[in-house]
């Protein structure tokens, strides 16, 4: 075809002259790294849900319940697509955060996130789960020094763990923000962390160091004995 033709010769002219120019062929894009990949794909993420919100809430002031209908729409198929973290360091906040003191507003989000979560079946049940997320995700950026963030954590880790998500490494460091930011917590969160590293991600090392700190740290009987057997099995108990 006539065009292609000219449209290589327009490529072939372009590049002789880069070379007149500069002397060289130019160099390369530099190749981003998986890093700043993830980074865009979450910054677009969060973008592209806000903008859904900000146009339901448009309808909604205007009147238009048809167009608001379909937002609401949109935005419940965009929650129920399954998201990976791909790098759990920009997903999981540091373990050098602290349960600290209550407020007011991150109980509450809290309490909203619980009446949500594990609740109906189907599909309703994977919008529960995707709702109780949202909130518990919210406790940890906007409050992230409530006494709140361990148990959102802990949370966080058994959605994670659970059928609706099924994302094992992810639910092994929310459950150990869990006890990171709370080493007093009551919950079983060092052993399910210890569980998924042993059982489920075949990283022993980290396991058997959980599970010590289950024996050294902790009074039911039950996770002591549990922990203390795997740290034998495991050849940490002698």
């Amino acid at each position: 075809m006539l065009w292609r033709r000219v449209a290589l010769i327009a490529v072939l002219l372009a590049a002789g002259t880069a070379l007149s120019v500069h002397g060289q062929a130019p160099a390369p894009a530099r190749r981003p790294s998986d890093v700043e990949l993830v980074e865009r794909v979450m910054a677009a993420r969060k973008e592209y849900q806000i903008s859904l919100e900000q146009i339901r809430a448009y309808y909604i002031s205007v009147g238009d319940t048809e167009r608001a209908r379909w937002a609401e729409e949109e935005l419940r198929q965009y929650h129920r697509v399954p998201k990976q973290a791909y790098r759990l360091e920009l997903d999981v906040p540091p373990p050098t955060l602290q349960a600290t003191y209550p407020i007011p507003e991150a109980t509450e989000l809290y309490r909203r996130a619980m009446a949500y979560k594990n609740k109906g079946f189907g599909d309703t049940y994977t919008d529960n789960q995707r709702r109780a997320e949202i909130l518990f995700q919210q406790i940890l950026t906007s409050y992230p020094q409530s006494d709140m963030i361990d148990d959102a954590a802990y949370q966080l880790g058994d959605l994670y763990e659970g059928k609706a998500y099924k994302q094992t490494r992810r639910a092994a460091q929310y459950f150990e923000r869990c006890f990171q930011w709370n080493p007093n917590t009551t919950t079983d969160a060092r052993l399910r962390a210890a569980r998924l590293y042993d059982k489920q991600l075949a990283e022993r090392g980290r396991a058997a160091e959980i599970y010590k700190e289950v024996s050294d740290r902790e009074t039911d009987p039950k996770r002591v004995e549990e922990a203390k057997k795997r740290m034998t099995a495991l050849g940490g108990g002698r």
